[in-house]
């Protein structure tokens, strides 16, 4: 008996022995895996977290120009009152408002374009009255450097008028002057009828733009004195700054939103 039970003893711790070795078998290659797989991927994370924020911080840094609009008048110190039309008008600073036609082809980029530059333009050639083109611009057409001395005349008269920034003069006009209401013409059935519209940020500036150069060429053409376009075109700004029925951009938006509120 004695044998069987050393045979019996013997066989139990043998498999006892197995069973341990299985176990850690099966064990030891996955602590093994996380070992090798922890280390390597940690800094593989850090690295592109931190390739990631150094691009950010790159995209975020831009060159800060303090340029004086034609040496002058600064514009980093102009606000914008109304929020609506803050991504519409362009005030970065710059010296000399030319963007030589630059993506002109892409759809609304003129809002990238100098607020400046724009009313200069609108001089050029004043735009639409009606149906018909109005009224053009005479001496300006084509002729960039010779506007450009003019509304540098005109900023001249403002600043001594107010003794305040003309830029920021000249953005207040166009906040207060443009109109947020206008008018479309629906048809049902052969017959149509207006129907108030909001207007969007970049009509309104387009639209106060225009009508300030027609009401100075319109003031300029009725006067039989020999006074420059700058005369008449610093008392246009300024009458829409104080919100005065003397300027043609207040009294055609008041006649617009007039209209509108009646078409409601």
């Amino acid at each position: 008996m004695s044998k069987k039970t050393e045979n019996k003893a013997k066989k139990e711790e043998a498999l006892k022995k197995e069973v341990s070795e299985k176990k850690q078998s099966k064990k030891k290659p996955k602590t093994a895996e996380i070992k090798k797989q922890t280390p390597k991927k940690e800094p593989k994370q850090e690295k592109l977290s931190t390739k990631k924020e150094e691009k950010k911080e790159i995209s975020k840094k831009k060159p800060i120009y303090n340029f004086k609009l034609f040496d002058r008048w600064e514009l980093s110190s102009v606000v914008i009152p109304d929020i609506s039309l803050k991504e519409y008008i362009n005030i970065e600073p710059i010296m000399v408002p030319f963007t030589a036609g630059r993506n002109i082809k892409k759809q609304f980029w003129k809002s990238k374009k100098p607020i400046i530059e724009r009313l200069i333009l609108h001089l050029m050639v004043s735009g639409h009255k009606g149906k018909k083109h109005w009224r053009m611009s005479r001496s300006f057409t084509g002729k960039y450097l010779t506007i450009t001395k003019q509304i540098i005349d005109t900023f001249e008269i403002i600043e001594k008028k107010t003794g305040k920034n003309p830029v920021q003069v000249f953005v207040d006009a166009i906040c207060t002057a443009s109109p947020k209401e206008g008018i479309t013409t629906i048809e049902y059935g052969g017959v149509s009828y207006p129907k108030a519209v909001d207007l969007s940020p970049q009509k309104r500036i387009d639209m106060t733009l225009r009508w300030m150069a027609q009401g100075a060429y319109q003031k300029k053409s009725n006067a039989k004195d020999s006074k420059p376009i700058s005369f008449y075109l610093s008392q246009e700004i300024l009458y829409a700054y104080e919100d005065d029925n003397h300027s043609n951009a207040v009294s055609k938006r008041f006649e617009l939103e007039r209209q509108a509120s009646a078409s409601r």
